[in-house]
């Protein structure tokens, strides 16, 4: 089961460009621990993935979200933490939902 993770901003964050709808937003148990553990917040890496940032992607691989962006397709990024821990965030080709996720859980 994952937790639905609440995205408002606080009024001291500056907004960053979304390019893209995101959805509803998950977090996995194993994400969310990871996150805890490292000390980061989830929305970070929301607005990373949001921002089409390349993280941890190969060169093909963040081509690719560049090109899925208006073709509604899937937009996969990879991230790591602070601790060094990898971790996957997925928006859905209908934009329905984003998900925060650890490779292993997906």
């Amino acid at each position: 089961m994952s937790a639905n993770l609440n995205t408002t901003n606080n009024t001291n964050s500056t907004p960053s460009p979304v390019r893209f709808q995101l959805g509803q937003i998950y977090l996995t148990p194993g994400a969310q621990d990871t996150l805890e553990e490292s000390g980061e917040s989830a929305q970070t890496f929301i607005n990373r993935h949001a921002r089409l940032e390349r993280g941890e992607l190969s060169d093909e691989d963040h081509k690719e979200n560049l090109f899925s962006v208006d073709k509604h397709l899937r937009i996969f990024s990879a991230f790591k933490t602070a601790r060094d821990v990898k971790l996957w965030v997925i928006t859905e080709a209908d934009r329905s939902a984003t998900t925060i996720l650890l490779p292993s859980e997906y």
